[in-house]
């Protein structure tokens, strides 16, 4: 029943991150809004979930996982509830921050409640249920909106979330293990300091490329000049965090993360599986609608056999890394993804089934295999204490990786070429996840050998 919590607290923020942008022509008319506010609807969630995320699994270790996780639950009920209720464009914004604000706590905290409940025989089967519930309702998100958008109005893509908000709320408060004492205190300082330079980070990386208010004014993208001060800006708060951790009585986070050389590697793995992955999302919808003609909605399906890949066979190969190990998985995942990367490049002048849809298919099924034993590396590198801090750096690291992402395939989609360039650079990064997955994983198989012997 833990679980069920677990996945009913992270799919309202899954499912608010997909089935909104499907409203936003009908919410744009009812406000008669321009473009700016509209995208800043949007953006304002992105920015507070990626700024706030690491610190809402600190909250987590601090505060206790399954006590965050309910206080999530309510806030982002609170936030659901504003929005729908919003009489102009400025209070759904700030209304969408605040969900983003609570997206944070939920997210992380959920998959470290799954952490902290199952044992580590049992965690990649948990987590595959989790990811796989994660896809498939962010899957299901465009469709739920548009359904809700045309039959109740764009308010009801928000009221959907108070309902699930209480039951996963019930749930936690008869099923989840009691939370211990607070052993420590909260970093503030820290917590803005980090917040303030992720948020700078993820500002810059998502205004590269003229967004869609810029391209319907025929107005040039941000100069350049302050993307890369604002990005400074965030890459210095960074160097800052890290001196002040060092030196802080209770550090957000813990010296023993940073010193923990698999949490580390497979965090790093984490970030190039994910950029290549949003550099086929960001590059294919342009190649299927301005070349290959196909509508919006066929576009969308393309997609489908990546999504009922991961959706319905995570929590299977969950449960098979369970039995026979994370290594062999994560580089036959990683290394089916290259591949369909490259077949993606390659048929690119072939039918829609040899160029995309068998690809995509081939890249649900890599998916499928690595992302529940990844995850769960990466929780189990960690002692338990830590498993709140190390869910939001690992949330943040997928997302920091998806604009990043987004950012590299802007810059090569102008080239004529960009399409094949980019999935090629697609390919790298899961060829170098795979590789830093598998030298992580033995170094610290050989590491922990060792110490036995010892």
């Amino acid at each position: 029943m833990v679980l069920t919590a677990c996945v009913l607290a992270s799919s309202m923020a899954f499912i608010d991150g997909t089935a909104l942008p499907v409203a936003l022509p009908r919410l744009r008319a009812d406000f008669g809004a321009d473009l700016a506010s509209v995208q800043w609807v949007l953006n304002g969630y992105m920015l507070a979930l990626a700024s706030l995320t690491l610190i809402g699994g600190a909250l987590a270790d601090v505060y206790g996982k399954a006590r965050m996780l309910g206080l999530g639950c309510v806030l982002f009920g609170l936030a659901s509830a504003a929005c729908a209720l919003a009489p102009s464009p400025a209070w759904l914004i700030a209304a969408r921050v605040a969900q983003g604000a609570a997206a944070a706590i939920v997210t992380p905290a959920s998959l470290a409640l799954i952490g902290a409940t199952y044992p580590r025989a049992e965690r990649n089967r948990a987590i595959g249920i989790w990811a796989a519930a994660s896809a498939l309702t962010t899957a299901g998100g465009p469709v739920l909106g548009g359904w809700l958008t045309e039959t109740f109005g764009w308010p009801s893509v928000f009221w959907i979330n108070p309902p699930l908000a209480l039951v996963a709320l019930g749930v936690l408060l008869v099923f989840a293990p009691k939370d211990g004492r607070i052993q420590r205190r909260f970093d503030v300082i820290g917590a803005a300091i980090l917040a303030s330079a992720i948020g700078a980070l993820t500002w810059a990386l998502s205004q590269i490329g003229p967004s869609e208010a810029q391209a319907a004014a025929d107005t040039p993208a941000r100069p350049g000049t302050v993307l890369a001060i604002v990005a400074g800006l965030g890459i210095a708060g960074l160097a800052i965090y890290g001196f002040w951790e060092l030196r802080s009585e209770h550090p957000m986070t813990p010296p023993r993360l940073v010193e923990n050389r698999a949490f580390l590697g497979l965090n790093v793995a984490t970030l190039m599986v994910y950029a290549g992955v949003s550099i086929m999302f960001f590059l294919l919808p342009f190649d299927l609608v301005d070349r290959r003609a196909l509508s919006s909605t066929d576009a969308g399906l393309a997609f489908l056999p990546f999504t009922l890949g991961v959706g319905f066979l995570s929590n299977f190969f969950g449960g098979l890394a369970d039995k026979i190990g994370a290594r062999a998985m994560l580089i036959a995942g990683s290394a089916g993804a290259a591949l369909a990367y490259i077949l993606m490049a390659l048929g690119r002048d072939e039918s829609l089934m040899l160029g995309v849809i068998g690809p995509m298919t081939l890249l649900g099924l890599s998916f499928a295999v690595l992302v529940a034993p990844l995850t769960a590396s990466v929780m189990s590198s960690v002692d338990q204490a830590d498993e709140g801090v190390a869910s939001g750096i690992n949330n943040a690291a997928s997302r920091i990786a998806q604009l990043a992402g987004v950012a590299l395939a802007a810059g090569v989609a102008s080239f004529a070429s960009g399409y094949e360039v980019g999935l090629a650079v697609a390919a790298a990064t899961s060829i170098g996840g795979a590789l830093t997955a598998s030298m992580t994983l033995t170094a610290a198989a050989a590491k922990a050998g060792g110490s036995r012997g010892a």
